[in-house]
């Protein structure tokens, strides 16, 4: 088939974020399998883009809310309050639907869409639902914002992200029930879609690295690492708890650094944490600590840094949300939810010669294999469902 993958941000060559990752590996399978995909969408400053050989780009677009000025928040606020639209969506509408749909022509027909994330979904509805498609759920986003709310730390934002909620709420419904198909990233998520109405779903595993990299030989730099998209408040969550709630139990010597751009960075008392920023590489970096604390307590989905440690073979100490949607937990993954037992499990783990790394070609040939058969059965609904008409 002549897929249209209909994303907010075009797949990029480097994937360092969760989002990036997860549509690395649904455009590989689709590839793979033998369809012509044609990816549109916005591209992020400044940074390549070369995984799909077919790409519209609808032009550059920062959407980070850490990078955004006050001024360009309230812009995004106004256009979503004009258009009805979730904050998310706002930030896409820089181009008319009708634009929109003269591109989507002047490149197709298509077959059929993938609709990959709640955002473009919000902004370019009645457009990208024309034809029959399938929707790509990252998460459960009217769940995270709802979470969200309640952790706001001001009436402003709680009132925000209850809006977003709200509004997430209904459209991830009307999607679930008009889609031919859902592809989620984590068996919650699944269930939670069978809920809100979708008569087909299924969950993809996902791979971080498209070809298995075999272990090498580490000398760590730090004890422990953590590394993410910090801006993204579930992301956030775990980080503070960690900050708070495991350092007071480590040791004054244990070091760990910190990887990701922080838009305040907090104020630690233990001396031992680093604030690196952004790193060239996340590979490298991960690889430069000992263990890899999963410090996940808020979201949904897959988490995208559990399947590197696993992929990796790094040891790793996780919390239960973190292994969240994984069946088979290797070896060199143990799991706490008390702090003060999680800080105890870093610095057994921090001890190891490294030698006992993992060989995760398995656990990465397993869920390629999974992840292929599973993208092929939500595909052929199209087979098999009358073609449905066009949202209002």
């Amino acid at each position: 088939m002549k897929l249209l993958f209909a994303t907010s941000l075009l797949p990029e060559d480097n994937a360092t974020s969760g989002y990036e990752i997860a549509n690395r590996a649904l455009l590989y399978g689709l590839q793979t399998l033998g369809h012509d995909v044609v990816s549109v969408g916005f591209a992020n400053p400044g940074k390549s883009r070369s995984i799909t050989p077919n790409s519209v780009s609808l032009g550059e677009l920062s959407v980070s809310n850490a990078e955004a000025s006050t001024s360009q928040k309230l812009i995004w606020l106004k256009r979503a309050m004009r258009n009805q639209i979730t904050f998310a969506g706002a930030k896409l509408l820089v181009i008319e639907p009708q634009e929109l749909e003269a591109l989507l022509n002047d490149n197709g027909p298509f077959d059929a869409v993938v609709l990959n994330g709640a955002p473009m979904a919000a902004a370019f509805e009645k457009v990208l639902t024309k034809l029959p498609f399938v929707f790509v759920a990252h998460n459960v986003e009217w769940k995270t914002a709802a979470e969200n709310a309640r952790a706001a730390s001001s009436f402003f934002e709680r009132v925000l992200y209850s809006r977003e909620a709200k509004m997430l709420k209904a459209l991830e419904q009307r999607l679930a029930q008009r889609a031919r198909h859902v592809f989620t990233f984590a068996k919650d998520d699944e269930v939670a879609f069978s809920q809100m109405g979708s008569q087909s779903v299924s969950t993809v595993p996902v791979i971080v690295g498209l070809e298995f990299e075999s272990p090498v030989e580490r000398n760590p730099k730090w004890d422990a690492g953590l590394i993410g998209t910090w801006s993204w408040a579930p992301n956030r969550v775990g980080l503070d708890w960690f900050l708070n709630e495991v350092t007071p139990h480590l040791p004054p010597d244990f070091t760990v650094a910190i990887a990701g751009k922080l838009p305040v960075q907090p104020n630690v008392r233990h001396k031992g944490v680093q604030f690196l920023g952004r790193v060239p590489s996340a590979l490298s970096f991960v690889r430069d600590c000992a263990c890899l604390p999963l410090v996940s307590r808020a979201g949904s989905g897959i988490q995208l840094k559990t399947l590197e440690a696993f992929e990796f073979g790094l040891p790793s100490v996780a919390t239960m949300s973190s292994v969240r949607g994984i069946t088979v937990i290797p070896k060199n993954c143990v799991i706490h939810d008390d702090p003060k037992q999680f800080a105890a499990a870093l610095v057994q783990a921090a001890k190891s010669d490294h030698s006992e790394d993992v060989d995760g070609s398995f656990f990465h040939s397993s869920r390629k294999a999974q992840m292929l058969s599973m993208i092929k059965s939500g595909l052929a609904v199209f087979l098999e469902q009358p073609v449905l008409q066009a949202a209002e």
